[in-house]
């Protein structure tokens, strides 16, 4: 899935668009996305001036996002309406730096379709190395 079939299904957009490509997908079940970090980014001169580090809170959203590129989709039942309700058990193992690919991959745990909870489990890596983990938790909307 590239840049303009991710802008389909996502409503972000620069500089909170944090997903470039999907490199594996299974609508409603889980997939695999690419962020790559450039020192261009404007959080960079701030975060921090000597060593750039990709803040924690913008992995979190990136991976949030590539849940849902997994459930926003009508034959899994979303809609542009989902969103995400809350995060727990994150762990930052490794700095992110300029230059890195950041892979993330979101699985879907558990779906509730009765009450409208999707919990996922995710993982994002560079070089193979994980950088952060956490489980996801999104509120189904429907259209």
């Amino acid at each position: 899935m590239d840049i303009n079939q991710i802008r389909d299904i996502l409503p972000h957009r620069f500089p909170f668009l944090l997903v470039d490509r999907v490199i594996e997908y299974n609508p409603g079940v889980s997939a695999v996305a690419i962020k790559n970090v450039t020192i261009n980014y404007n959080f960079f001169p701030g975060h921090f001036p000597e060593r750039p580090i990709m803040p924690g809170v913008l992995m979190v959203e990136a991976m949030a996002q590539v849940g849902g590129l997994v459930m926003l989709q009508p034959e899994v039942g979303g809609s542009r309406e989902n969103f995400f309700a809350g995060i727990d058990k994150v762990r930052f193992c490794k700095p992110v730096i300029a230059g890195d690919i950041l892979v993330m991959r979101m699985t879907l745990t558990k779906l509730q379709k009765r009450f409208g909870i999707a919990k996922m489990e995710g993982k994002a890596y560079v070089e193979g190395e994980v950088v952060c983990e956490g489980e996801f938790l999104m509120a189904m909307g429907s259209e």
